[in-house]
């Protein structure tokens, strides 16, 4: 038996999905379209129902992809998700608006499950209606109540879905032509009439008036203020990332030393050869590579199913709308470019709820500016080498500054872009933002951590075998190079390392520095420096960045293993140190003030993160956008970076 789980936003259909199928779910796409299909299998009296939730819906007529999909199924009976048993969630504390959507799916004559959903708030709204009358208002269509945020019902939703009669023909509205795709004339004047007879209707069956004020108004007058409601906003979010950044980064770090450690325990079990050094350089790196973000996308997803289980989320996005609509986004792009803060993948996974396409694709271009946390290690190391210690005006320090300004620089160009890409970019479809404003409530922990589960989820199999893939490539193209040459340039840095007596560390970073130069990684870097000479980069910079493409922290420890060894044997040098000393050709400084800066700014705008493409991949379902975004980003970052340089030069 196939089930059609319908309805309309913010009517408890997840929690009804959930309760139904629990975690026998499977995320997909609806045939031919990018629009997610979420189905889940239960059994009914030994009989298996697959349920299929649908987008949430207003009306059987489609304004936006999603409805579009609802739309499609509906009126096609070969359709391959055309449902045996319709199931309807209703709100039962806004019973009118509900009933409209629910109507029309009724006159479909698909057997029909009406689910009552939310009794406890239309209890507490003092909404109440005689469940009788509303079965005498539609006799083929089985009527059961429910609340779903305490599993209540359950058993009655089963035995109402296994037990829905055939339809005999009975409809709400008599001589209405349903699903004319094309004329909003008449499906304006059909909807009108529809509500005004389910008005008229609901009158004869209400027996109890709804509060004049209810405490969700109480408190928008505060959450939603024009002033206030910004101000709450901003204390909230700053809570949520303070949180993120300081909670994340402890399991991080255990992450990041369990895979280090695992490595090396491998390399030492397993015999020396190149399939160990795939497993330990290669494979175990990349999984890690993919782990050591699932910390920051779970914390950051919970948070955001708290604010969206609560009710709080919808009014973010109401006040939001209004800023962010002139630039060509949403008010739901707020918590997608907020998000990005901390890491761009769950940033651009949480714009899936705009359901705007232009909106949403915007908002997913434009994300990856957003400077991310992976930035931090870039930034750190740059500003400690080129920018000085000093104060401003005695109150300010200049490296935090700059760091702030980075990160300005970063927001201001992704609303920059916004606005470009706003008249590049061109759709037949109108934006809006049709907004539920739901009753506030206490968060259902149930479906806060099934969101958790299900992100994770994603983000590790479906991004993390793209990035798996391309952590394997790197290792192989920094591992060999062409014929003889690694093995000769490993050979004079080991005489040379003799000849200066250095220790048997310094001389195995020596040879590695070598090698890496030697391998086909380092001849892109040689290859890549006459282009990258312009923004004041050698050849080792350039084999960083073509490695932080892997992730931009990578940047780093890239450039700990290029500036091993410097030629004067000096021991005991930081990184920074090195880096400080290293010297072009002609002898000036390699890192002055205008190639530092250069490559900060480079870093506020390249799309350097593999991680992220595969995500953009994985939510567009092509590779078009992807290519889109490094194309536009790089460019962005050379043009930037070029014109830092020459000015401070």
């Amino acid at each position: 038996m196939k089930v059609a789980l319908l309805g309309n936003p913010n009517t408890g259909k997840t929690s009804i999905f959930n309760i139904l199928t629990g975690l026998r779910q499977q995320v997909g796409n609806f045939p031919g379209v990018t629009v997610d299909r979420k189905a889940g299998k239960f059994k009914i009296e030994d009989k298996e129902c697959t349920l299929i939730d649908f987008p949430g819906t207003y009306s059987i007529y489609p304004r936006s992809k999603d409805e579009a999909v609802v739309y499609k199924c509906l009126s096609d009976r070969e359709h391959p998700d055309f449902p045996d048993v319709a199931a309807v969630v209703v709100d039962k504390a806004n019973l009118e608006r509900n009933l409209l959507f629910f109507s029309q799916v009724y006159d479909l004559q698909i057997p029909t499950v009406m689910i009552l959903n939310m009794t406890d708030l239309a209890q507490r709204k003092e909404v109440q209606y005689d469940v009788e009358g509303l079965r005498a208002l539609f006799p083929e269509a089985v009527i059961v109540e429910s609340n779903a945020r305490i599993k209540s019902g359950k058993e009655r939703i089963e035995n109402a879905i296994v037990n829905a009669p055939k339809r005999k023909g009975h409809s709400f509205m008599k001589n209405t032509a349903l699903l004319n795709h094309d004329d909003l004339e008449a499906q304006e004047g059909e909807t009108e009439a529809r509500f005004a007879m389910i008005r008229k209707l609901l009158s004869s069956i209400q027996i109890v008036q709804e509060k004049e004020t209810t405490r969700s108004e109480k408190l928008d007058r505060i959450l939603v203020h024009p002033v206030f409601g910004y101000v709450i906003f901003a204390v909230i979010l700053l809570t949520i990332f303070q949180f993120i950044y300081s909670f994340s980064t402890i399991p991080m770090d255990w992450i990041d030393s369990g895979f280090a450690s695992l490595s090396e325990w491998t390399a030492s079990v397993m015999p020396s050869g190149v399939f160990t050094d795939l497993v330990t350089q290669g494979i175990i790196p990349g999984v890690g590579g993919v782990v050591i973000f699932i910390p920051q996308i779970a914390l950051l997803f919970f948070f955001i199913g708290i604010l969206e289980e609560t009710g709080y989320l919808s009014r973010v996005v109401f006040i939001m709308d209004r800023v962010m609509r002139p630039l060509g986004l949403n008010g739901k792009s707020v918590v997608p470019l907020m998000s990005s803060v901390a890491c761009a993948i769950p940033g651009v996974m949480a714009a899936r709820t705009i359901a705007d396409w232009k909106e949403r694709m915007i908002t997913i271009l434009v994300a990856p500016l957003m400077s991310c946390s992976a930035r931090i290690p870039v930034y750190t190391l740059l500003i400690a080498l080129v920018i000085p210690n000093e104060t401003v005006g005695g109150i300010f320090g200049l490296q935090g500054l700059v760091l702030f300004g980075l990160y300005a620089l970063g927001t201001l160009s992704a609303l920059l872009v916004a606005w470009i890409l706003k008249m590049i970019i061109k759709t037949k479809e109108k934006g809006f933002l049709l907004l539920e404003m739901p009753s506030y409530k206490s968060p259902r922990w149930g479906n806060v951590g099934m969101t958790v589960l299900e992100k994770v989820r994603i983000f590790v199999w479906d991004a993390g075998k793209v990035i798996l893939a391309i952590s394997i490539i790197l290792w192989a193209m920094a591992t060999y190079g062409p014929g003889d040459r690694m093995e000769k340039a490993g050979k004079m840095a080991e005489q040379q390392a003799v000849e200066l007596h250095l220790s048997e560390s310094e001389k195995d970073q020596l040879i590695a520095s070598a090698e890496l130069e030697n391998s086909y990684i380092g001849i892109m870097g040689k290859t890549i420096e006459p282009a990258i000479r312009p923004l004041g980069y050698d050849w080792k910079i350039g084999i960083s960045l073509i490695t932080s493409f892997a992730a931009r922290e990578v940047f780093v420890g890239s450039m700990a293993t290029i500036y091993a060894v410097e030629d004067d044997g000096e021991e005991n040098r930081t990184l920074i140190e090195k880096m400080r000393a290293a010297k072009n050709p002609d002898g000036s400084l390699v890192y002055s003030l205008a190639t530092g800066v250069s490559l900060m700014v480079f870093f506020v705008f390249a799309m350097q993160c593999m991680s992220t493409l595969a995500i953009v991949k994985r939510e567009t379902r092509s590779w078009k956008w992807p290519f889109i975004q490094v194309g536009y980003m790089g460019v962005l970052a050379y043009l930037a970076s070029w014109l830092t340089y020459t000015l401070l030069s």
